[in-house]
């Protein structure tokens, strides 16, 4: 049985009293006592009503607040343990109220993230190491029979005041020579505030040396990548390390009812990291696009810059499938003459599913799917391509017409986390073209016609790699990949290659976007 609360008792004490008191008063007789006690048995009973509801109410935000706790806490678990390749949502925020200050009006920076991830691989392929380094065309690829120091990284992350946070990536590898490269790979700031309450309107600014944020994949860092080498089409495009140079970019987070960014880039267009644009005599040596001679050319006006729009939109499909959509444009000058452009367009697209309830971070499924078509427009071009002293071009300059090359591809890859700790995933890669190159004849001391296909950086690439990857912890990884290449420049117009990578971080690095 359940006792009842003292207002519980007085009520059923008072309503008693009166049972025996309103039979036995006469109907003209009734008492002021009696009244009195009726409006105070009344009042007991809309007070306990009232207390009841209360109670009722107390208890429901108790089991909601018990509701929001587990659900935060199981969100909080699973991003703390999902590992950077596989993590799923939005990068935090980076809150300049992290600043620390030593006085007033004297802000001192204090780094918010430092970290040093190590990315090596060991393997071997069917092709011999000439064929291998055309066949893995990034710098950080797996490169060479044997062993492959493929990047190591110190990243830094800090507030610098109240308005801006800085971020640098300092390289090491070693390239398939054993030679030691360092590279500053990026170095940059971003607003945290801007004047006239523009960053209210959801706009950002980035100034400084980063990758194009060009698609998916050339924004990202090696460690970032789920798969251990670079999509051939973005070596093809983009170069060994990816599409990166000084500049500024704008974002601007639109007002509509779902996630939708707008960015709008200027870079330079030349260095050695920009292979379809102005580059540099260095990568016309190595890999002109199309055989075509190098015209040094400098920027005077802003259509001699690289020229950057993105457009991305992200949406939640339901409570466990969710989504994003990229387009992207870059519009550029050339090496090839005074008024050589060149175009890049891409479409990305991304599609996650996790349930609600997961094992810290598992089990998830990623599809990742890009398409990026470059148009090449080299302009006509009179001179000689051989060095002075040299034989060729002893009375006329060769004749080279202009001409469009174009070229396009793309990959898609799933990857399935099936269990703790453990994902699988499947690549398929393809990269063709159109449009014949040139090399220069000294005995006919013209140029002539060179089909593409005898070309390494524009003949018809395929690529299949199935991969499986172990987390130990959300502070390594191991991986196994199997690449089918076929391509025609290849001797036996296919290779077989097999990687092991191994990857480990020190600190805790920067957060990643979508």
């Amino acid at each position: 049985m359940h006792a009842h609360p003292p207002e519980g008792r007085r009520h059923l004490t008072a309503l008693a009293l009166l049972a025996v008191l309103a039979p036995a008063a006469p109907a003209y007789a009734e008492s002021e006592a009696v009244d009195a006690l009726r409006r105070q048995v009344e009042a007991l009973a809309a007070q306990n009503t009232a207390m009841q509801r209360t109670l009722e109410r107390l208890a429901n935000e108790v089991r909601d607040a018990q509701d929001a706790a587990r659900a935060a806490h199981d969100a909080l678990d699973e991003q703390r343990s999902a590992p950077p390749a596989v993590a799923v949502g939005a990068a935090p925020a980076r809150d300049a109220a992290l600043l620390s200050s030593g006085a007033p009006g004297a802000a001192r920076l204090q780094l918010l993230d430092v970290s040093l991830d190590v990315v090596a691989a060991a393997g071997g392929s069917s092709a011999e190491d000439e064929q291998l380094v055309l066949l893995q065309g990034g710098d950080h690829d797996p490169r060479q029979r044997g062993f492959t120091l493929q990047n190591v990284e110190l990243s830094l992350l800090g507030a610098v005041d109240p308005f801006l946070t800085g971020e640098a990536h300092l390289i090491y590898f070693l390239d398939p020579e054993g030679e030691s490269r360092f590279e500053l790979e990026e170095a940059f700031v971003t607003s945290q505030s801007l004047p006239f309450g523009l960053a209210e309107h959801g706009l950002q600014l980035e100034a400084g040396h980063f990758f194009t944020e060009f698609g998916r994949l050339n924004p990202r860092h090696p460690h970032a990548w789920h798969w251990q080498d670079q999509p051939v089409i973005l070596s093809r495009l983009f170069g060994e390390d990816g599409l990166r140079a000084p500049g500024v970019r704008l974002a601007w987070l639109t007002p509509l009812p779902w996630f939708s960014e707008l960015h709008l880039g200027l870079q330079n267009a030349s260095g050695e990291t920009a292979v379809s644009f102005l580059a540099n005599d260095e990568v016309f040596e190595e890999r002109p696009v199309g055989g075509r001679p190098f015209t040094d050319r400098r920027a005077s006006s802003f259509a001699d810059l690289l020229q950057l729009v993105r457009w991305v939109n992200a949406l939640d499909l339901s409570d466990t499938w969710s989504g994003q959509l990229g387009l992207s444009f870059l519009h550029g000058p050339n090496a090839t003459g005074p008024d050589a452009r060149s175009f890049v367009y891409g479409a990305d697209l991304v599609v996650k599913w996790r349930p609600l309830r997961g094992d810290r971070g598992w089990p998830f499924v990623v599809f990742e799917s890009e398409l990026v078509r470059r148009s090449y427009q080299a302009d006509a071009w009179l001179g000689c391509p051989v060095e002075e002293g040299t034989a060729g071009c002893p009375v006329a300059a060769a004749l080279l017409p202009e001409d469009v090359l174009r070229d396009w591809g793309g990959y898609a890859q799933l990857l399935w986390g099936f269990r703790r700790g453990w994902a699988a995933g499947l690549r398929y890669e393809y990269a063709t073209g159109s449009g014949s190159g040139v090399s220069f004849d000294d005995d006919a001391e013209a140029f002539v016609s060179v089909s593409r296909e005898e070309d390494p950086f524009r003949s018809d690439r395929h690529r299949i790699a199935p991969l499986l990857a172990f987390h130990p912890s959300e502070y390594s990884r191991l991986r196994l990949q199997y690449n089918y290449d076929r391509a025609d420049f290849l001797e036996k117009n296919d290779a077989h290659s097999l990687w092991a990578g191994i990857e480990f971080l020190f600190g805790s690095h920067p957060a990643h976007g979508y």
